[in-house]
């Protein structure tokens, strides 16, 4: 079993930052992929980031390119989201991740990000 815990929301001007962190227990955190999915109201959940377990490989959904970063730290069994250049339509429960094997198997419980003037 592996649990994670999601920080760093809050709330954020437009054009602003933010870096969300997720800690893991356990000592497989390495050999997990990682993700960081986020939910807005009335939406289905969408993968924003993803990362490989050696962090070598990174993924990103088209509308967060160039604007987020994932992160990992393999020593630390934390994962980053770097968030700049938010946006209004940014505003969701920011949720990370971990992928064993194929799935998504465990989640955090999930942190509120909300991008408002």
């Amino acid at each position: 079993q592996v649990q994670l815990v999601e920080s760093g929301g809050g709330l954020v001007q437009p054009g602003g930052s933010l870096r969300l962190s997720c800690v893991a227990s356990g000592r497989t955190f390495s050999t997990y992929g990682m993700g960081w999915f986020r939910q807005a109201p009335g939406k289905e959940r969408e993968l924003v980031a993803s990362i490989s377990g050696s962090g070598g490989r990174t993924d990103y959904a088209d509308s967060v390119k160039g604007r987020f970063t994932i992160s990992r730290d393999n020593a630390k069994n934390t994962v980053y989201l770097q968030m700049n250049s938010l946006k209004p339509e940014d505003t969701a429960v920011y949720y990370c991740a971990a992928r064993p094997a194929v799935a998504y198997r465990y989640w955090g419980q999930g942190t509120q990000v909300t991008v408002s003037s």
